[in-house]
């Protein structure tokens, strides 16, 4: 059995966003490095190790997870200051109502993380389709959710919020319903790989 599938059968409720996003993330990583080190660029050891048990509990024994070796072998990734900043940019608009910080933090991790893949973000977090990983956000990042006005799409939203925050202008025109690349921001968002002008 695949580490994606061991999670989602450990999992407390597997049809929640927040499960689904956090199977798929720590799956992928799983696959991609290995179960020698830890999945989550950040997130040492005991801070994996709780967030295993709450939210997939057993799965850690189910993996062969070795806590002992996984103490000392965090994961570099090249590009870490980049899943910082996004996830930082998610924990300034957690809603304390929504769960307790540990909670937000993870799924702040793992929206970071999976906003450095070449997919639509919902489907580098494994989520079937963008209406759950919208509810994902509206739930916990309520505030960030709600200035998202135009359904942008998310990792362009975030993104774009980092370089507003920097006052960093990368838009190609004014406003954005002049822009020539308007579809790829906001644009629907099946299965296809999506691809960049």
């Amino acid at each position: 059995m695949g580490a994606h599938a061991v999670l989602i059968a450990c999992a407390l409720d597997a049809k929640e966003p927040a499960a689904l996003a956090l199977a798929g993330v720590l799956s992928a990583a799983f696959e991609r490095h290995g179960q020698r080190l830890l999945p989550l660029p950040g997130f040492d050891a005991e801070a994996t190790r709780q967030l295993l048990a709450r939210w997939f509990p057993g799965a850690d024994l189910a993996l062969g997870l070795d806590w002992q070796v996984l103490a000392g072998a965090n994961r570099t990734e090249s590009r870490s200051d980049e899943i910082e900043e996004v996830a930082s940019l998610l924990r300034e608009h957690a809603d304390p109502a929504a769960g307790p910080k540990e909670a937000s933090d993870a799924i702040a991790w793992a929206l970071a993380c999976a906003s450095l893949g070449q997919n639509h973000l919902w489907q580098d977090l494994g989520l079937p389709s963008r209406n759950e990983l919208s509810a994902l956000i509206g739930h916990w990042f309520p505030a960030l959710a709600a200035r998202n006005t135009q359904n942008m799409k998310w990792k362009k939203f975030f993104y774009k919020q980092l370089c507003e925050r920097e006052d960093i202008m990368i838009c190609k025109a004014p406003t954005c319903g002049v822009c020539a690349d308007h579809s790829v921001c906001f644009g629907p968002e099946d299965g296809r790989a999506i691809t960049f002008h």
